[in-house]
């Protein structure tokens, strides 16, 4: 009927109609849109012609599935991405090149309800993708610094632990503090205080590799996770960049900030718990900091830390 037609050509969802052979039988204006296939180019044809990556046997595994028992079928975003592959037509190309979407697959039946074809529904989810992982990046970064925050940390140094044990490979810790962080405070400003913590932050992100997990673990403290990494190599690190933060200036409006870290180093110990390392860690920068500050130190045990390098 014309009224049907109208909803059909207008309504903002992709609709496909297939017939039992699997030929495209109704393509709405949406789909054109999208997909730059015109109706009149794509009615009569099988819709795997059209779409070959449809041949693959899930995709024609439901459709049989609709057809002969009635039922309806989704794809959903979150395990396939998409049905259709279209580009992404929001000004997120850059995140995602190809549009992300929810669809079903239902029967369709004549007067007699016998079932004679399938219709599909294509919903573009791409914008809800986007702000779902916003959030989700969101829930784990700090806000100041844009590394991640000490909730996230917590988290990924027990799956850190997890694995180490699994596969016995070695992971280290390093917490780092910056000297003497109040009196940038109260000589320049709080303005400048957080210039000063993204700076270190992004010069501890310029020495680590990618699989290690940098964090603000509080103030000005800040903690790298080092999976696959024994104490010798995580205190050459923590040498390496106490000795860049101490030779490196950071600017602050009209102002060159010249600051230093000291930093505590463990290394996990058989069986031994997150708060365990954390604590050994925390006591070795204490000693760093006792001992008058820029420096590193390592815990060798779990009751002494020893400090491996003066400034």
């Amino acid at each position: 009927m014309h009224e049907y037609r109208q909803i059909f050509e207008t309504i903002n969802l992709g609709l496909v109609i297939l017939d039992r052979n699997l030929k495209v039988t109704g393509w709405n204006r949406w789909m054109e849109l999208h997909s730059g296939i015109s109706a009149a180019d794509v009615i009569g044809c099988q819709v795997c012609e059209t779409f070959p990556d449809l041949s693959r046997s899930s995709f024609l595994r439901i459709v049989k599935g609709v057809l002969a028992f009635g039922n309806y079928a989704s794809y959903s975003q979150k395990l396939h991405k998409f049905l259709f592959p279209m580009k992404n037509p929001h000004g997120s190309h850059s995140q995602l090149a190809q549009m992300q979407q929810n669809c079903t697959v239902g029967p369709l039946r004549n007067e007699q309800r016998e079932i004679i074809g399938v219709y599909i529904t294509v919903q573009d989810v791409t914008d809800f993708v986007l702000y779902e992982e916003k959030l989700a990046t969101m829930a784990k970064t700090d806000g100041l610094t844009g590394i991640y925050n000490r909730r996230y940390l917590d988290q990924r140094l027990q799956e850190e632990l997890d694995r180490s044990r699994r596969y016995n490979n070695p992971v280290s810790i390093l917490l780092l503090d910056i000297d003497h962080f109040k009196n940038v405070n109260d000589t320049y400003g709080h303005l400048c205080g957080d210039y000063a913590l993204r700076g270190i932050a992004a010069e501890l992100r310029r020495n680590l590799r990618n699989i290690d997990i940098l964090g603000r673990y509080g103030g000005e403290e800040f903690c790298c996770i080092l999976p696959e990494t024994p104490l010798d190599q995580a205190y050459n690190l923590a040498e390496r960049c106490r000795a860049q933060i101490a030779a490196t200036p950071l600017g602050c409006i009209d102002h060159q900030l010249s600051v230093t870290a000291s930093i505590g180093v463990a290394e996990q110990l058989p069986d031994e718990t997150t708060d365990s390392l954390i604590k050994r860690a925390d006591d070795a920068l204490y000693q760093a900091k006792h001992q008058g500050r820029n420096r590193v130190v390592c815990s060798l045990t779990h009751a002494t830390p020893l400090e491996v390098a003066d400034a």
